[in-house]
């Protein structure tokens, strides 16, 4: 291979498929390539690829434009979820050269060996039951933080969901490799590392190609708490069955794993989250919360959930919406359902309008914003460790206390990758809350939160 060709990435979609880029644009490296912005010139650009939503589908179109606008010769092609689902439909828009499904796109390198352009992308993907091997894989040198996947593929049955038809079956990588991993990681000078997976909790099945499980998520929580050089480990999103008070209680008391939880919801009615075959009701989901404010106040919660699902009418969405506003949680993520192919959703009855979606939508995030302030609220007067990161957006640098605080101060490229103490002391006017450094503190600049 020609050790000049330069190769540029774009991910959509989730830390998972961040963590999965840097792997494979390392194997690019060592192949002799030399990675570059994808805003560069490139003669070949990958694009990781997202179809959780519609908004991604469109967004991979977008992305495939601005890299023909940079070199209309390049080489493009496309990977991960999209890819595997909808091979022919990506191989079709114009100027993609290549498609990978899921078991291909680690391979990428052997499947590149004439740059040339095809008048049709060429297709490689498997039948999902063959993803049933695991690649490990870890995000470093693209951001402050180290998104480590520990986990891959889904098990579960969610009606309105096409991540198992995407990725396959659940399995995990060996508790070795992770701690291995996550060592290799901590010699690179970065202070936290985020537990990415399609269903972390259920980290274990499939360790080693066997169905069982060899080890829980919490036995993976301990001997991470164990691994020198961390500062931070922070768990993503995880589900709110496999979320135990054992697992809760030892966060409460670790050495470095922060008071931060990203917990699934969906749907605050009992009634819509059996039509989505979620493997809980909303009891569940509050005895978490509630565990979780018994032993870390101060934590973080953030909640997913989907409105406009099939079947909900104004009294579901009105149950949900007073659930949530009653529940001591931090932010949400809210999703405007959309039809996925080949889903049970998608065939469902009680079909709700896309406007009607669109101002459930827009009434849940005014919620979110209204929690997130009660929650900075909450935090006023505490002191708190802040890890800088490493963008300048508009003269500021911005960082995150351990339990996800956002904060922002005017730009220092010497705070970058770097903890500091703080106390959290007023909101400003705009809705920030000013900061300060602790007395042990450089004094650098006033610092807000925003």
């Amino acid at each position: 291979m020609n050790t000049k060709k330069k190769v540029a990435f774009y991910t959509l979609g989730c830390k998972l498929n961040f963590s999965e880029t840097s792997t494979i644009a390392r194997n690019f490296q060592e192949e002799g390539f030399d990675r570059v912005d994808f805003e560069e010139v490139a003669d070949i650009y990958v694009i990781n690829t997202c179809s959780v939503t519609d908004n991604a589908d469109k967004q991979f179109k977008q992305v495939v434009k601005k890299a023909m606008k940079l070199n209309d010769k390049a080489f493009v092609a496309a990977v991960g979820c999209y890819a595997q689902l909808k091979p022919e439909e990506l191989a079709a828009v114009d100027g993609v050269d290549l498609v990978l499904g899921a078991t291909e796109k680690f391979k990428i390198t052997d499947y590149i060996n004439d740059l040339s352009k095809n008048d049709f992308g060429e297709v490689h993907s498997c039948e999902i039951a063959e993803a049933d091997f695991y690649v490990g894989s870890y995000s470093i040198g693209d951001r402050t933080r180290a998104f480590l996947k520990v986990q891959d593929g889904c098990d579960y049955k969610c009606t309105y969901c096409t991540i198992p038809l995407a990725r396959g079956i659940s399995r995990s990588d060996a508790l070795e490799n992770v701690l291995k991993n996550a060592y290799e990681i901590s010699q690179q000078n970065i202070k936290e590392i985020v537990l990415t997976g399609v269903n972390i909790g259920d980290y274990g099945k499939g360790e080693f190609g066997n169905k069982k499980h060899e080890h829980t998520f919490l036995e993976l929580v301990k001997e991470l708490d164990k691994v020198e050089g961390i500062e931070r480990l922070r768990i993503s999103s995880i589900e709110p069955n496999l979320l135990k008070n054992e697992t809760i209680e030892f966060v409460s008391k670790s050495r470095t794993f922060v008071p931060h939880f990203h917990i699934p919801l969906q749907s605050g009615s009992n009634d819509i989250l059996k039509l989505m075959k979620r493997r809980y009701m909303r009891e569940v989901y509050t005895e978490r919360v509630n565990k979780i404010r018994e032993v870390m106040p101060h934590a973080c919660i953030g909640v997913d959930v989907i409105v406009g699902f099939p079947g909900e009418t104004e009294e579901h969405f009105l149950e949900t919406y007073h659930f949530l506003n009653d529940l001591d949680i931090s932010y949400l993520h809210v999703f405007t359902y959309s039809e996925r192919d080949n889903t049970e959703a998608a065939m469902m009855l009680g079909v709700v309008p896309a406007n009607v979606r669109a101002k459930r939508s827009k009434m849940l995030r005014g919620l979110s914003v209204k929690k997130r302030r009660a929650f900075y609220e909450s935090q006023l007067g505490t002191n708190r460790t802040v890890l800088f990161e490493s963008e300048n957006k508009e003269g500021y640098i911005h960082g995150f206390t351990e339990n996800y605080v956002k904060v922002k101060t005017p730009w220092n490229p010497e705070l970058v990758n770097t903890l500091h103490e703080i106390n959290l002391t007023r909101i400003d006017e705009d809705g920030s809350v000013r900061m300060e450094f602790a007395p042990s503190e450089p004094q650098i600049n006033p610092v807000q939160i925003f």
